[in-house]
């Protein structure tokens, strides 16, 4: 038997350096440090494949998008959560809500959550009350807290279509 409520979370931290964008819930921020990664490094969107993959008990997205395959560099993150969410739709799943932490120093994330709610929304077919975006600091602490690197965290609730 099917189960019909599934959860999953997700994680995600790139190391910040020059001469890269940042690229964070699909929206382009101006920043003089950008996230080092083979994709895109957005670790928004990582964090949110790697919770549907795990809600839908698939592999991670390491698993399904290395970064030893060229075709994946510098890959659009938005474009790898669409082929997941279809692969979750596939599976007879579509999500309920969907909660999520961007854990920066610097820059500040909220102004662009607006925008990550619009392109992340419409990527998801979701609305807006159902997708949460928070944007929390480390207090200087660790290396996201030393301007070193940025991390996300995410989870989701999938539902039975």
């Amino acid at each position: 038997m099917t189960k019909q409520t599934r959860i999953g979370i997700g994680y995600d931290i790139h190391r910040l350096t020059e001469g890269r964008r940042l690229v964070i819930g699909g929206v382009e921020i101006p920043y003089e440090l950008g996230l080092l990664g083979h994709s895109d490094a957005d670790v928004l969107v990582h964090a949110i494949i790697d919770s549907l993959l795990g809600a839908a008990a698939l592999p991670d997205i390491g698993t399904l998008f290395p970064d030893t395959d060229e075709k994946f560099k510098d890959a659009d993150s938005i474009e790898l959560l669409k082929k997941v969410y279809a692969m979750i739709q596939e599976k007879g799943y579509k999500i309920s809500n969907l909660d999520t932490n961007i854990i920066a120093q610097a820059p500040k994330m909220m102004p662009h959550i607006p925008d990550m709610k619009r392109v992340l929304s419409k990527a998801l077919d979701l609305d807006f009350g159902d997708l949460s975006i928070k944007a929390k600091t480390k207090e200087s602490l660790d290396a996201v807290g030393e301007k070193r690197a940025i991390e996300a965290q995410a989870v989701v609730l999938l539902d039975i279509k």
